[in-house]
């Protein structure tokens, strides 16, 4: 069985890298690490190297969702299983893993949620202690993919890439946790029309955090969208907000954990307002539609 630490980093097209660091690191919280040769720009949220690159592009996306493997030993495994489906995975380049802090990392086009797949081990010397600013941000929580394919998506990671489903609300979305990782959902798959970002996730450390990101985002004209509410499937606390191209970012406190053994069965919970926010919160049209497609790299290995 393939074994994962977590969700790890994500890399995005932004249409104005400036103004989007600016963003990240005042307004999200995360922490500048360094500038590449290309000018993307990495930023982390916990004490790995980095949680987020920004990248130059002409339209706004997702770009690669990185999830780190529990050990060198979960290669093997995962090549298999991604060759016995007829995916093509990547090994990349050594000078490429040294400029990202990894020791090893592969990458694959995974055609169903239309994004480029990275799973990768951290370097030796990757970690490094991270400071909060505006918000006591733990960790990179998840990321949810917007594709119309989404009951295939879900059998591809649930069997092909052992990811197990916690909940499901009717047949619009699907979490799903990086077993054995606890956290009720590394990934979500969402039915939508086009394959595009739902979202990403930054988990919060206090509930005050929600609050004062609320403020602190009116302050500075970002547009709020959903909430603050609770979710029911996995009771955490949520804030949803739009970044500078219009891509949507959660903020969320608390979430259901699971054990490695004897997890409770997943549920499909209706597919009604209540059962996606206990609050009653409004959503904003504009919410976890992706701003545009996936920005897809011309090759795999990246060239800078």
């Amino acid at each position: 069985m393939i074994r994962y630490q977590k969700f790890g980093r994500v890399e995005l097209g932004v249409t104005d890298v400036v103004r989007a660091r600016r963003f990240y690191e005042d307004i999200v919280g995360l922490q500048y690490v360094g500038t590449g040769a290309a000018g993307e720009v990495l930023l982390r949220c916990d004490n790995e190297h980095h949680s987020l690159v920004l990248h130059a592009a002409d339209v706004a996306g997702l770009r690669v969702a990185g999830f780190m493997l529990e050990g060198e030993d979960q290669f093997a495994v995962l090549l298999e299983r991604l060759r016995s489906v007829g995916l093509g995975p990547r090994e990349m380049s050594t000078a490429h893993c040294e400029r990202r802090y990894q020791q090893r990392a592969i990458r694959v086009f995974e055609p169903l949620v239309g994004a480029v797949i990275e799973f990768y081990t951290p370097a030796a010397d990757a970690s490094r202690p991270f400071l909060p600013t505006v918000a006591h941000i733990q960790r990179l929580g998840h990321v949810v993919f917007n594709t119309p394919h989404a009951a295939k998506a879900v059998a591809f990671w649930r069997d092909i890439l052992n990811f197990r489903v916690s909940d499901a609300v009717g047949e619009m979305i699907t979490f799903m946790r990086c077993w054995p990782n606890p956290w009720h959902h590394g990934i979500g798959i969402a039915q939508s029309e086009n394959c595009s970002l739902h979202h990403v996730n930054y988990m919060v450390s206090e509930i005050d955090d929600i609050g004062r990101a609320l403020a602190r985002l009116r302050t500075a004209g970002s547009d709020v969208v959903f909430g603050p509410g609770r979710h029911p499937a996995s009771d955490s606390i949520f804030l949803y907000f739009l970044d500078p191209d219009g891509l949507t970012m959660e903020y969320s406190f608390g979430m259901e954990g699971f054990s490695e053994d004897f997890a409770r069965e997943p549920r499909r919970l209706p597919l009604a307002p209540e059962w996606l926010d206990y609050w009653g919160s409004v959503r904003d049209p504009r919410c976890f539609t992706g701003a545009g497609a996936n920005t897809i790299p011309e090759s795999l290995e990246e060239t800078v």
